[in-house]
This record gives structure tokens, C-alpha cells and sequence, in this order.
């Protein structure tokens, strides 16, 4: 029997409703106007993303020195991708999450 154990994000994502599915990153900043303006995008087009790494600039002191990860479900990967292309922040997104 194999046990397959959900990541952090995993788990948070299945507990706010998320699907099964695995979670993608999509980008990764820590500035947080862009993550706010991707949010609202993603938000807009109807695409479930969780912004992870996010309650960390409490342990910080909100200096910005830890990464804030936009993930979203493996089914909207492609979409989300697009949709930040066709928008502008492109160059915000992981090269290697392609």
C-alpha cells in the first residue's frame, strides 16, 4: 500500500474548498502589488488559485524577504497562464512551470 501524503499548500487548498487536483505554481514575488493585481485577475476570470507563503512577513517584519508562491490547480494551469501572458506578466511567471 502506498500513502501519499498532501503537501501544506495541498492541504490548505482541499480545506477551503479546493479541488483534488495537484497544485501548480504559477508565480513566485514578493512584491505585493503584483501578487494583488494577479489575485485580481485570476479572480476575474473565474480561476481558483491560493496565494501561499503569504502570513510569513509576520515572522519577517514585513521586509519582503521571503517569496509569496500564486498556485492554482493543475486543470487551470494553462489557462491562468495565458491570462497573465495576454495580460501583461509574463515575465512574472516561473520559466520552469511551462
Amino acid at each position: 500500500m502506498v500513502r501519499v501524503v498532501a503537501t501544506g499548500a495541498e492541504q490548505c487548498w482541499a480545506a477551503i474548498g479546493g479541488g483534488a487536483e495537484a497544485l501548480r505554481e504559477l508565480v513566485r514575488t514578493n512584491d505585493a502589488v503584483t501578487i494583488s493585481a494577479i489575485e485580481a485577475l485570476l479572480k476575474g476570470a473565474g480561476i481558483s488559485h491560493m496565494v501561499a507563503d503569504q502570513n510569513i512577513s509576520v515572522l519577517e517584519g514585513s521586509i519582503g524577504a521571503f517569496q509569496r508562491r500564486v498556485l492554482v490547480d493543475e486543470d487551470e494551469f494553462a489557462a491562468a497562464r495565458r491570462l497573465l501572458t495576454d495580460a501583461g506578466f509574463g515575465k512574472e511567471l516561473r520559466a520552469d512551470s511551462a
